[in-house]
């Protein structure tokens, strides 16, 4: 039995692939730079986890698993050649574990860990017993990657570094296309070449599920030679929505009426909130009608889905302020997810956030510049580098200039660990508090949320 070996195994994507390769039965072990509840998680299912990376941790090791977060220079990465060991790419391995099965691949740009959730659990409701590895932990029973019985995989791919042309799955879901992973893909006819490719790697005999909103996307479909369904909020689509509405007594939830090529379903009740929610749960309505499952269980899979970690997720509700965590990072989804907490908050929205890397800070500048100012109150803090080096000129207080000039005093500058001291003293009762960013933002989401409640404590 082959011996995997995972380097920066504690990343949810990574720690998927560990957790399903130990469900198969094969022996894992995997490095990190630290401790975190993946890593424990693993621990717990059987795998030999180390912390720090270190060439002998690849003592017998047949294959090494990689994602394109590792540098070349990773001790394990040298090692590794040096030894004329197998080096697989996150995506390659993902690929060989979906070998044999019945493939469903979710991409895009925007919303496809949550759709890719959506689709899973669905499975899951209809008794198909799917295997799935998703980029979120999701909130309830499903965790984000699972050896199922079934014939059905479901798994996010990932456009990040163009590793979903690994994939030629039976069906697929495209949520939408943006300027987005620009460090690696330079210009836009680069995205689009590589969605091209992708959409011409779909099954003939399957079925392609893509927005219909996006105008980009529907023009690759010009050729397609695979059967497609596109969703959305416009009749135009095969399946849409109407009659979209806050659903009655329950906050944070929504209800709309779902048709498929002009004819009524039924009424779909979503317990997530926003727009954006709605194509990412008309995307699973549209692939329900190909796996001929009914609309009864999309029904009650829709109604019960109660999203994923850090997608709009409240980590807290003391002194009647409302804390939300989010994992927006692009200015289209920080524009979605602004939009999102203004129709729900009760009176303020106060806003933090934090760029994730100097190369999409610098690229998306003007981006940032215009979804941020959709804030009400805002505050930035220093960009999470990830695994960059700094670039000159780039930087938050760059980008701070630029939105003062836009907002005047509704924007404010602080370290990370002046945010929470700085919150304590403003919020007032009802105030919803939004942290936004892909770094370790979340961190200090936790952090105000616990300040909150022992504040609260105290009071009573």
């Amino acid at each position: 039995m082959n011996k995997y070996h995972f380097i920066g195994v504690g990343g949810i994507g990574m720690g998927a692939l560990a957790s399903l390769a130990l469900a198969k039965g094969y022996t894992v072990s995997g490095s990190d730079v630290k401790e975190g509840a993946m890593v424990q998680r693993l621990r717990q299912e059987g795998a030999e986890i180390y912390i720090g990376h270190d060439a002998n941790h690849l003592r017998e090791v047949d294959v090494v698993v990689y994602s394109s977060a590792i540098a070349k220079d990773n001790p394990e990465m040298v090692a590794a050649g040096n030894q004329k060991v197998k080096l697989l790419k996150r995506a390659e391995f993902l690929a060989q574990l979906m070998q044999g099965s019945i493939e469903i691949a979710v991409a895009g740009a925007h919303g496809k860990t949550t759709t890719s959730s959506m689709i899973a659990l669905l499975l899951i409701q209809a008794g198909l017993n799917p295997t799935t590895a998703v980029g979120g932990i999701i909130d309830g029973s499903l965790h984000n990657a699972a050896l199922g019985q079934g014939e059905y995989f479901v798994a996010e791919v990932d456009e990040s570094d163009g590793s979903f042309l690994y994939f030629s799955p039976r069906y697929a879901v495209i949520t939408n296309i943006d300027f987005e992973h620009v460090d690696y893909y330079k210009s836009w006819e680069n995205i689009l070449d590589a969605y091209q490719q992708f959409i011409s790697q779909v099954d003939p005999e399957g079925c392609l599920v893509v927005c219909g909103e996006d105008e980009r996307l529907r023009l690759l479909l010009k050729d397609c030679q695979t059967e497609c369904l596109t969703y959305g909020m416009s009749e135009e689509c095969d399946v849409f929505a109407k009659n979209v509405r806050a659903r009655d007594g329950r906050e944070y939830a929504q209800v709309f009426s779902c048709f498929l090529k002009g004819e009524f379903l039924g009424e779909i009740c979503l317990s997530v909130p926003g727009r954006h929610n709605v194509l990412n749960a008309l995307a699973c309505v549209a692939l329900s009608q190909k796996l001929s499952i009914d609309f009864s269980v999309v029904q009650e899979t829709l109604r019960c889905y109660q999203g994923v970690n850090r997608r709009f997720q409240i980590v807290g509700d003391f002194l009647d302020v409302t804390v939300v965590d989010d994992y927006a990072h692009h200015p289209t989804e920080i524009a979605a997810t602004i939009q999102t907490a203004k129709d729900v908050a009760k009176a303020r929205l106060v806003t933090i956030f934090q760029p994730h890397r100097y190369s999409r800070t610098k690229f998306l500048m003007d981006g940032f510049v215009e979804s941020l100012s959709r804030a009400e109150q805002l505050i930035l803090t220093d960009i999470y580098a990830a695994s960059e080096e700094p670039i000159d000129g780039v930087s938050s207080e760059i980008l701070y200039e630029r939105l003062r000039c836009e907002k005047g005093e509704d924007v404010m500058y602080l370290k990370k660990d002046e945010i929470v001291p700085h919150l304590l003293d403003y919020v007032e009762p009802e105030d919803m508090v939004l942290f936004l960013g892909a770094g370790d933002i979340s961190r200090v989401a936790k952090e105000f949320a616990q300040a909150l409640k022992v504040k609260e404590v105290s009071r009573n």
